[in-house]
């Protein structure tokens, strides 16, 4: 019952097709019905012409004597073959054109004697006259005494001065139409007709519609069965596909990326399936990080530990105070950590929260350039910048991480260059991109060491600088900030010894 409600429910998808696709046979089935309610209106239109054909034969007998009369019915053959019969004022059969040699139009059958196929479609007449609410009819028979007050038209006639109709089922289930008029002699004709021929017709005509309904609704099925295949089936794969992905109880979850489709669906199974490799990376980054973290975290620690257990049994003044600077060291190395660590890790969730503007990269380096002119920098170092460019394009994105990439590329090449050095920043145009370049006179960078230095953590200081004044994460944040910019950054020599760091940003 779960399966069903869940594959068939108003709310599945699937359902959803089976409903849409069905209406147009639901559309159909209904012209199917209305086309029963035809047979209304061709009785009635058999019904009329056989009412006028009544009052011509009645005034034709008119202007003939009594004898003249019976011979003419007797004798006269209608358009369609009804049955004429011409009474007495006082009710007597004077005469009855299908008491002549000539056939009878049509004969009231016994319904054992038909066959299936007719009996068939006999049964299908009763259940459409049942569901289109057909009124019931009294009985057609032919009457012992043949006398006009077994007919009802008749009087009816008589009184109103004009034809009157009746309409009668057979035993058969066949429709018997009567007109009777009246004369002003006092004789009044009755003809009657079987309409059967047009149940023949409405029934050629509702097994052609028939086949037809029956066609198309195997066709909607089959389109249905097809659209739930190629639609909710790949869906339902993906959902949960997504599903174990949200509750992560396996390492690896296969989303299926469904290579053969070229439609919506099939960009998204690769969509989900690229976010959910993706997300893993995440995860699998979050967990390194932590790690990381806890690594970084646990050598100032028990450092800081081994210093507070040694500082309680020591006495001498000269001991405690380095014992007490160590841990000062210690305590600002975990709370540059600590700073850095919470900047790292804000660091994606405040570029995707971020919405990038215009961006002169000449006047932020600019800016920057004069702060670090009037900051007293260590060991006489100058940074300076070379004239950019006058028609150097903007860059979309967030100036203040900008800021802080290039902060984070001059602190770095301030720390390794020479008493006395030059930091140079330069900025050109690069086809569609703006390339900012950072130079020093340092040691430079190793070729096998030049993709660590983005890594978190990694930390490849000078001798001359203090142990723990660097986290290792200055690098790995300015190369996340400029992938986020859907720039790029590396590292080279720069020209005549040092370190040349080369960062690449799309233009507006």
């Amino acid at each position: 019952m779960q399966t069903w409600r869940r594959n068939f429910g108003f709310g599945s998808l699937r359902a959803r097709i089976f409903a849409v696709n069905i209406m147009a046979v639901i559309v159909l089935a209904i012209m199917l019905l209305y086309l029963d309610t035809v047979r209304y209106r061709l009785l009635a239109e058999r019904t009329d012409a056989l009412a006028n054909e009544a009052a011509a034969v009645a005034q034709m007998l008119d202007r003939q004597d009594a004898g003249e009369r019976a011979r003419a019915i007797a004798g006269l053959g209608m358009a369609r073959g009804a049955r004429l019969r011409l009474y007495a004022g006082d009710g007597t059969r004077l005469a009855d054109n299908w008491q002549s040699p000539r056939n009878p139009r049509f004969i009231v059958e016994n319904p054992a004697d038909f066959g299936w196929r007719r009996a068939s479609a006999k049964a299908i007449d009763r259940a459409l006259d049942a569901v289109l609410g057909f009124r019931d009819l009294p009985a057609y028979a032919e009457p012992v005494a043949d006398v006009a007050a077994r007919w009802p038209e008749i009087a009816t006639a008589r009184q109103r001065g004009g034809p009157a109709t009746g309409l009668r089922r057979a035993s058969d289930g066949r429709l018997i139409v009567s007109a009777a008029a009246a004369s002003p002699t006092g004789d009044a004709v009755l003809l009657i007709d079987s309409a059967e021929d047009l149940a023949e017709l409405l029934r050629r005509e509702r097994l052609t519609s028939g086949w037809l309904l029956l066609s198309v609704t195997a066709l909607t099925l089959f389109l249905s069965l097809f659209l739930a295949r190629t639609i909710v089936r790949p869906l339902r794969m993906l959902a949960i596909a997504a599903h174990r992905v949200r509750l992560g109880r396996r390492r690896e979850v296969v989303v299926p990326r469904l290579p053969d489709r070229r439609d919506e669906i099939g960009a998204l199974a690769r969509a989900i399936s690229d976010m959910s490799i993706a997300l893993r990376r995440q995860i699998d980054a979050t967990e390194a990080f932590a790690a990381d973290v806890a690594h970084e975290l646990k050598n100032p620690l028990a450092s800081l530990s081994s210093a507070v257990e040694v500082l309680e049994r020591v006495e001498q003044p000269e001991l405690r105070a380095q014992l007490l600077a160590v841990i000062r060291d210690d305590v600002g190395r975990i709370d540059r950590l600590i700073t850095d660590i919470a900047d790292a890790s804000r660091l994606d969730a405040e570029l995707s929260r971020t919405g990038f503007q215009p961006v002169d990269l000449a006047r932020l380096c600019t800016g920057l350039v004069t702060a670090y002119g009037i900051t007293d920098l260590p060991r006489g170092v100058v940074v300076a910048l070379a004239p950019p460019p006058p028609s150097l394009p903007l860059i979309e994105g967030d100036a203040g991480r900008l800021a802080q990439v290039l902060r984070n590329l001059i602190d770095n090449a301030i720390s390794f260059s020479p008493d006395g050095g030059r930091v140079q920043l330069a900025l050109a145009a690069a086809g569609d991109a703006v390339e900012c370049v950072v130079a020093d006179q340092g040691p430079g960078v190793p070729p096998a060491n030049r993709s660590d230095i983005f890594r978190r953590f990694y930390s490849e200081r000078p001798a001359t600088e203090d142990f723990g004044r660097h986290s290792g994460l200055g690098l790995s944040i300015a190369g996340a900030i400029v992938a986020a910019h859907g720039g790029s950054i590396r590292v080279d020599d720069a020209p005549g010894g040092g370190a040349l760091f080369r960062v690449l940003l799309p233009v507006a």
